[in-house]
């Protein structure tokens, strides 16, 4: 029996699907091939908005798979608008590698939703996104959406949900349970383990004592992290023995440094790339996501990873299935202050229970693996059924 064959659609490489696709290749139950839209310019063209820089991650990308930069021909090629992913020849590119299957990551680029058009009735169509109901919108607009969503989803076969939120999400938009996957957002959990020499390290080149409780943000500095919200509940806090760490750059990196350069208790360093990150979170005690707005949030994956208890805005996608309160962590209203306030002074007057969060984010992350996902995928491929 011939191993079945998978066509993947996305937009272009990243340090999370990287090793999703390189393991799912090692295990050789199905056969896959990436196809990346937005075209070889990505590899030239790295700067990235966010991040306010060039961003080069270090690990390796692009080993262990098969994959193909579909050329691209928008006038303003990238995954920030519709148009910006146009390539006439994608579908007949997959047609003619002849998949038994077809994965989209993503809807809203112009060709990936021609593909989904395209391979309709003719192949197995499984979706990958991570959208939620999170960000609610009334009116026609939101009717309207609904409609269209609903169109968007009749040609999908199967959906891979990342979690309780983007499966309920799925289910609004027509999305039957038969249909539907549990398809973890996950990260290189191994990546992450933690390392008490870097720990050290780290901790004495920042000033930062054994005996301190350290509170970790790491990502963007921009106004939907809401790292100033965290920074000012923070300052009023007065707290001893209890200092923040932010890492990051961003738009909002400039006003955010001249309001709280002054603070002794508030570190800043610059983003930090991909193999420094484990020895980012071993030397944090607790990792604070404090976002207006998140799909998922993968930081706190990672933080998990490395055995942390995490401090998480109620608006992160993963903060309902990643979070239980007073087990790991505890979320909270990134609006309220004294909400954040009150769960911070919690965590932080406890440090062996700090620990023990820590312990039980390791559990609960097992997981949440590429393994699970793999598992999925791989039993979708070898029974899929084409919907008309």
């Amino acid at each position: 029996m011939s191993i079945k064959k998978l066509a993947i659609i996305t937009t272009h490489p990243i340090q999370y699907n990287a090793p999703f696709f390189k393991l799912l290749a090692d295990r050789g139950v199905i056969e896959i091939k990436v196809f990346y839209t937005w075209g070889d310019g990505v590899l030239k063209n790295k700067y990235d908005p966010g991040f306010g820089k060039v961003i080069n991650w270090d690990i390796p990308l692009l080993e262990g798979y098969q994959y193909e930069f579909v050329k691209n021909i928008s006038k303003n090629p990238g995954s920030h608008n519709f148009k910006g992913i146009d390539n006439p020849g994608l579908s007949l590119k997959i047609k003619g590698w002849n998949p038994d299957a077809l994965m989209v990551y993503g809807w809203n680029f112009k060709s990936h939703l021609k593909a989904l058009r395209y391979f309709k009735g003719k192949i197995p169509i499984i979706f990958r996104g991570d959208s939620t109901l999170l960000q609610k919108r009334n009116g026609i607009k939101s009717l309207l959406r609904k409609i269209f969503l609903k169109w968007v989803y009749s040609h999908v076969s199967y959906a891979m949900y990342v979690g309780t939120l983007n499966k309920s999400y799925y289910q609004k938009f027509g999305l039957k349970e038969k249909s539907l996957f549990f398809g973890p957002h996950a990260i290189d959990n191994k990546r992450f383990g933690l390392n008490i020499e870097e720990r050290r390290k780290w901790r004495k080149k920042l000033g930062i004592s054994e005996n301190d409780i350290l509170l970790l943000y790491a990502g963007k500095i921009d106004e939907n992290k809401n790292v100033a919200f965290l920074a000012r509940n923070f300052t009023s806090m007065k707290l001893e023995g209890v200092k923040l760490l932010i890492a990051g750059n961003g738009p909002s990196e400039i006003q955010l440094k001249d309001e709280f350069n002054g603070v002794s208790n508030i570190i800043f360093i610059d983003f930090q790339n991909q193999s420094n990150m484990p020895a980012l979170y071993s030397m944090a005690d607790i990792f604070i996501l404090p976002s207006l707005s998140e799909t998922w949030g993968l930081a706190i994956n990672e933080a998990m990873a490395a055995g942390k208890a995490v401090l998480v805005s109620k608006n992160c996608g993963a903060a309902v299935d990643l979070v239980t309160n007073g087990i790991n962590g505890y979320t909270f209203d990134p609006a309220i202050d004294t909400d954040l306030k009150e769960k911070i002074l919690l965590m932080t007057s406890d440090k062996e229970k700090l620990d023990e969060m820590g312990n039980a984010s390791l559990n609960i992350i097992k997981n949440w693996s590429y393994e699970v996902n793999c598992d999925a995928l791989e039993r979708i491929v070898n029974s899929a059924k084409v919907i008309q």
